[in-house]
């Protein structure tokens, strides 16, 4: 029997450094982010859903979505946004459900980067769910220096997300990223030695 593990964290959290090294050691890694801007393409389902529903004033003149216009047209209208969540997030979840299955076909381990895998009811799909968690302090630095923000917005962004304390309750492990990228990747290399010892047992 094959492992499913989901991986998910926070803004600047350090979850791509964990995802870029699984990749490299030859594991299969969706991403979540990645199926939801294929899907919002032209041609895409959620492309189609969103134009259907907002109407042509959402498209560019080179054919693709006008995202900041789409973005204040759902978030500026609480009703709007219950659609989004519910129409979109129906739409993406039968694509990853997609991906999963075909997968665990082939897959004796793989992994799915998702970021809102606890705010959107996903844990039921994995054997196990990693958290790469960082101390709030360090989430805001780290933040800060990447996206070049002020600590208001770098606070103000954190803000909409849950917190990692509360992701840190849900996951079944934690991957502390408060120290180095070796650090962080040590404890990866661990936990698959030990998922791959439970395989051959």
């Amino acid at each position: 029997m094959g492992k499913i593990i989901g991986i998910t964290g926070g803004i600047a959290s350090g979850k791509s450094t964990v995802t870029n090294f699984l990749r490299k050691q030859g594991f299969q890694v969706v991403d979540a982010d990645a199926v939801v801007h294929q899907l919002q393409k032209p041609g895409g389902r959620l492309f189609e859903a969103l134009v259907q529903h907002f109407g042509q004033e959402i498209i560019l003149e080179n054919g693709e979505l006008n995202r900041p216009l789409l973005a204040s047209l759902i978030f500026s209208n609480p009703e709007e946004r219950e659609w989004s969540r519910i129409t979109q997030g129906e739409i993406i979840r039968e694509e990853l459900a997609t991906l999963r299955d075909q997968l665990a076909q082939t897959e004796e381990i793989f992994f799915m980067d998702i970021p809102l895998l606890f705010e959107q009811a996903y844990s039921a799909w994995f054997d196990e769910t990693w958290l790469v968690y960082v101390d709030r302090d360090v989430q805001v630095k780290r933040l800060m220096k990447r996206d070049q923000l002020s600590k208001d917005e770098a606070e103000s962004r954190l803000a909409a997300q849950w917190p990692l304390e509360k992701k840190k309750d849900l996951a079944s492990q934690v991957l502390d990223n408060n120290g180095g990228r070796d650090q962080l990747v040590s404890q990866v290399v661990t936990k698959l030695e030990i998922i791959e010892s439970q395989l051959i047992d």
